[in-house]
């Protein structure tokens, strides 16, 4: 249940409504927008008297909710959240952001070559994994902490906020310490014990969708994180399985228009890990733009060839500074900037 105040309500009005509706044997929530204050239920609302709300001063109209998600719904937060990356940067807003950089940590060399290269381009982020779940126990599976300390190094040198995954709850308090965006990937976007750590946490989340997850799971996922009191989840469209085997997933752009209808959270789009093929980046990175994504995650590495990890899908530097080119006219075009 959502209740709607009227303009110009007094704190004696706002105050009372938030009573009744904690008599009902809810907690209430309250988002204050630039014209609306909306109140919400978190919890079993049938104990709630509707009629009885909706006739109190300075309510404007009781609403219910029928969908399992609340705090990422829309309905309570009817603005669309901005989320802060670190040193100034933001996904959410006018500002559209790019996360970009290597599917693995490999290398100082590599690592900070790359960093250098992206920040140059305009990314707003570098992305870079440690830590790498992998379906064969065989492949490359991460650096592990010594790939999060040259993540922080490339961070020294070039002032990049970074993003990199967690694959264990025995790794938060590492991460709360050592990065700046922590990513839950599509393996983990339900494992519910990892979701809950997170939410006790003081970083922004980026969360990928699953493999075959349902746009409602997806924000389920994302409420399980903010009902433990963490309210900073980005959302990733990283594409889904389908029966086609040309790509690597399926881009779902559809799922943008869906969730930025449904909640307040800010989404951005992975073409990479959907496409798998990097000539398929560019166009899919100006389609997810048109979309109305609020960002993107590139996979961006210096010898794509001779990557460690999923450089069939990586584009070079060179590649990613064309890309920013492509994309800062149609930003505009989109009311946005880059």
């Amino acid at each position: 249940m959502v209740v709607i105040m009227k303009p110009g309500f007094t704190p004696e009005q706002l105050e009372s409504a938030i009573r009744a509706m904690e008599e009902g044997g809810v907690k209430v929530m309250v988002s204050k927008g630039d014209e609306t204050t909306i109140l919400g239920a978190e919890g079993n609302a049938a104990g709630i008297d509707q009629e009885k709300v909706s006739l109190l001063p300075g309510v404007d109209r009781v609403m219910r909710v029928t969908e399992p998600y609340k705090k990422a719904n829309r309905k309570y937060h009817p603005a669309g959240t901005v989320i802060g990356l670190g040193n100034g940067a933001a996904v959410g807003g006018e500002r559209l952001a790019v996360i970009a950089g290597p599917c693995s940590v490999e290398s100082e060399s590599q690592i900070v070559g790359v960093a250098q290269a992206v920040q140059a381009a305009g990314a707003a982020a570098l992305r870079g994994g440690a830590y790498k779940p992998r379906t064969s126990p065989y492949a490359f599976q991460g650096m592990g902490t010594d790939g999060i300390k040259l993540l922080q190094e490339a961070r020294q040198v070039t002032g990049l906020p970074i993003v990199t995954e967690i694959m264990s709850t025995d790794n938060v308090e590492m991460f709360e310490m050592c990065v700046d965006v922590i990513q839950v990937g599509a393996r983990n976007m339900q494992n519910f014990d990892l979701l809950k750590q997170l939410g006790k946490t003081t970083k922004p989340i980026l969360l990928k969708r699953g493999l075959s997850s349902t746009i409602e799971e997806w924000l389920m996922s994302a409420e399980y994180i903010m009902a433990g009191g963490n309210d900073q989840v980005i959302l990733c469209e990283r594409g889904i399985r389908t029966f086609e085997t040309f790509t690597r997933n399926t881009l779902d752009l559809s799922a943008v228009l869906a969730v930025k209808q449904l909640s307040h959270l800010p989404v951005v789009v992975d073409p990479s890990h959907a496409c798998g093929k990097a000539w398929m980046v560019e166009r899919m990175s100006m389609a997810a733009l048109a979309a109305g994504a609020d960002g993107l995650i590139v996979e961006v590495h210096n010898d794509p060839k001779n990557a460690l990890c999923d450089g069939a899908q990586s584009i070079t530097p060179a590649d990613f500074d064309h890309l920013m080119d492509r994309l800062r006219p149609l930003a505009a075009c989109l009311g946005r900037t880059l």
